[in-house]
């Protein structure tokens, strides 16, 4: 049985699925207005790695993502740019996809666009005028949150404190200052859509609600997302399901947020780091890692000295492919069906699955796998190559089952690289530290990044900026 943290109930439970053996899975996507942040990349692995790991324990996963494609931000950025929302969508959804795709984060069996449920949204917002939960003003339609008994549950604050503590905003027909927008009366030459309440668009918090019910059904089982989604926006999304009597999510989880210090990373910060940047220098695998090495519902520090170590610790698992080759998965889903699990590498396997079904343990679970490492390289050296190779392929499948894959491929280097780093393995066999720093400085020199792996010193190319 996996269990999960539930926001909702503010406790670890057992994940009860709607249908026996299928799990669907909603996810909030990204706003297309920038380039993705490091923050970004964490919820989207996250969740791959949850959707990773109940394919592989042998679940039908329904996964669903979403694009939002007309927003303020939106309309915001082409003014910025001095282009249109079209061109915009256009090149920031691109940047998204290609950022996924290199991070191995498996395409959503369902994408949909915001702009492609305007209809949909129409009608919901009219029918929660007519059930009297909604009202209009000169600005748009606002849902009154009043209406809803236990609203703020996600948020695990009753309405009373939270409305004691939200920010006064400036239009002054909204009842409450918590009430939040469904419809937004277009301005002058802005995007908009005709509507029985007035030419416009409709507001963030409305869009998922009718993507998650049509893709997914009422009483769908996973709706996942950062945690700054916790409130307003997914208590928003359930307030208008519960209104329109609608049921909606059966469990709710959130992950954590990237840090920089003290402050979360986000773009209405102005301190995030460009996504794109980061797995133009690095290997991609090394932030997946990263974010396996931190609990999902933990803050995540990203630093270069962090980045730094993961790059590390990822040099030892792809030595130990290299060691224990031919075998490397493709970074498609795996299952655990599809393998025999033997001795040692039957123990591992329980091990793992122990702690990914309690909460995505995943910092325990990198930590077992990571010991069998240890464990495969001393068999090897043992005399005992057959445990030593089971091992290391559970090992393999274990990280594939998780979305990383280990990479036995060496990089090609030229002779004086070569020689270098016989020379520097020499120096750090004889304990002559500085020299082996003075080799390890040459190599870099020539565009090298230098890593020590468990069998000696490890190059890769150095991606360009």
């Amino acid at each position: 049985m996996i269990r999960l943290y539930d926001t909702a109930r503010g406790e670890v439970r057992d994940l009860v699925l709607r249908r026996p053996g299928r799990l669907s899975m909603y996810v909030c996507g990204p706003t297309v207005d920038n380039l993705p942040h490091l923050g970004h990349g964490r919820f989207s692995l996250v969740w791959d790695v949850a959707r990773r790991w109940f394919t592989f324990q042998g679940l039908a996963v329904n996964y669903v993502s979403n694009i939002t494609d007309v927003d303020d931000k939106i309309i915001a950025r082409a003014a910025l740019e001095g282009t249109s929302v079209e061109a915009v969508v256009s090149r920031y959804e691109g940047e998204w996809w290609d950022a996924m795709d290199r991070l191995n984060v498996a395409r959503p069996d369902s994408a949909p666009h915001a702009t492609h449920y305007v209809s949909e949204m129409i009608d919901l917002v009219g029918a929660l005028i007519e059930r009297d939960v909604a009202y209009e003003t000169s600005d748009g339609v606002y849902f009154d949150v009043s209406s809803v008994p236990d609203y703020g549950r996600l948020a695990g604050q009753p309405l009373a404190s939270l409305r004691a503590g939200a920010r006064v905003e400036a239009s002054e027909e909204k009842r409450s200052p918590l009430d939040f927008a469904l419809w937004k009366r277009a301005k002058p030459g802005e995007v908009s859509w005709a509507a029985p309440f007035g030419l416009g668009r409709p507001g963030w918090h409305t869009e998922c609600v009718v993507m998650a019910l049509d893709l997914l059904g009422e009483d769908f089982d996973l709706h996942c997302g950062g945690l700054d989604l916790k409130f307003p926006h997914h208590e928003n999304e359930r307030a208008q399901a519960s209104a329109s009597h609608k049921l909606f999510a059966r469990h709710w989880a959130h992950n954590g947020s990237v840090m920089v210090g003290e402050e979360k990373m986000s773009k209405s910060l102005g301190n995030f780091t460009s996504l794109t940047e980061l797995l133009t220098t690095t290997d991609p695998r090394a932030y997946r890692l990263l974010v396996l090495r931190s609990h999902y519902r933990s803050p995540l520090d990203v630093t270069p000295d962090i980045v730094a170590d993961a790059q590390r610790s990822l040099a030892r698992l792809d030595a130990l492919a290299r060691r224990f080759a031919p075998f490397e998965e493709d970074g498609a889903m795996v299952r655990a069906s599809d393998y025999d699990f033997e001795d040692e590498s039957r123990e591992l396997y329980e091990r793992v699955t122990a702690a990914m079904c309690d909460d995505l343990n995943t910092p325990l679970a990198v930590a077992e796998l990571f010991e069998a490492v240890s464990a495969a390289n001393g068999l090897s050296d043992g005399g005992r190559p057959a445990a030593a190779r089971r091992l290391a392929r559970t090992v393999s499948v274990l990280f594939a089952s998780l979305g990383l894959r280990l990479e036995a491929k060496r990089e090609e280097i030229d002779e004086v690289a070569a020689t270098l780093v016989a020379q520097r393995d020499g120096a750090r066999t004889a304990r002559q530290w500085a020299e082996a720093d003075r080799l390890r400085e040459a190599l870099e020199e020539r565009g090298w990044v230098v890593e020590d792996g468990p069998d000696g010193t490890v190059l890769r190319h150095r991606r360009a900026p």
